[in-house]
C-alpha cells in the first residue's frame, strides 16, 4: 500500500466520520459538504502532547476524529479540575479564549494518540454567512453543548459521587478502559481512592 494510498483512505475517514456528524442537523449537498471539509486542517498529536497551554492565543476548535483528550485547569494549589473529555465526533477548544479574543485560561491535552480536524474561527464564521445549514448545524451545536454543561453543574448540586460517576460511565461506557482513575476522579472532583471504591462496587 503506498503512502498515496494510505492519506486517500485516511481522508475518506475522515470526511465519513464528520458527514455523519453534522448530517444529525444539517443538509448539504456533496459540494456543500466537500467545500466545508476543505476549510479544515487535519492535524495528529501523540499521547500526552499539549494542544492548548493557559496563556495562549487560540484561534481554531477541534473535531476529533480518534482518541481522547481532556480540557482542564490547575489552581493556585496545583490541584486539576477537568473541565471535559472529548473523543471520536466531540468538539473542543478553550471557548472563551477562542470568541473573546482573551487568552486560554484552560488547557488541552492528549490522553491517547489523537486525531483532529481543526477549524479556525475565521473560516467558521465565513462558512456560517455562506451555507445557512450550517449556521444551523453550529447554533445546535453550541445549545447542545450549553445544555450538557448547564446538567452537570445541576448534577454537582444535587447528586451524590455515586450517581455522577454512573451517570458519566453510561454516557461514556469505554471511559474507564482507556481514562487513568485519577483523571476521571478530576472530572468528578473527588478523590482517587473513592473512584477505585465505585470501580468495585
Amino acid at each position: 500500500m503506498t503512502a498515496d494510498t494510505v492519506l486517500v483512505r485516511e481522508d475518506t475517514r475522515a470526511k465519513r466520520i464528520l458527514r455523519e456528524h453534522v448530517s444529525k442537523v444539517a443538509s448539504l449537498s456533496k459540494d456543500q459538504f466537500d467545500y466545508f471539509y476543505s476549510r479544515f486542517r487535519p492535524q495528529r498529536y501523540r499521547k500526552g502532547q499539549m494542544i492548548i497551554r493557559e496563556g495562549d492565543r487560540v484561534s481554531c476548535e477541534y473535531f476529533v476524529l480518534d482518541g481522547y483528550l481532556k480540557s482542564f485547569y490547575i489552581n493556585e494549589d496545583m490541584r486539576m479540575f477537568i473541565l471535559q473529555f472529548a473523543m471520536t465526533a466531540s468538539w473542543i477548544s478553550d471557548y472563551n479564549a477562542l470568541y473573546d479574543g482573551t487568552r486560554a485560561t484552560t488547557n488541552l491535552d492528549c490522553i491517547t494518540d489523537v486525531e483532529l480536524l481543526c477549524l479556525s474561527s475565521e473560516d467558521k464564521e465565513e462558512l456560517c454567512q455562506e451555507i445557512g445549514q450550517l449556521e444551523l448545524f453550529f447554533r445546535w451545536r453550541i445549545n447542545r453543548d450549553y445544555v450538557a454543561a448547564q446538567k452537570r453543574l445541576l448534577s454537582f448540586m444535587s447528586d451524590d459521587t455515586r450517581h455522577r460517576y454512573e451517570e458519566l460511565i453510561t454516557q461514556y461506557p469505554q471511559l474507564h478502559n482507556i481514562v487513568p482513575k485519577h483523571l476521571i476522579a478530576a472530572y468528578l472532583g473527588v478523590s482517587r481512592e473513592t473512584i477505585s471504591r465505585l470501580y468495585h462496587v
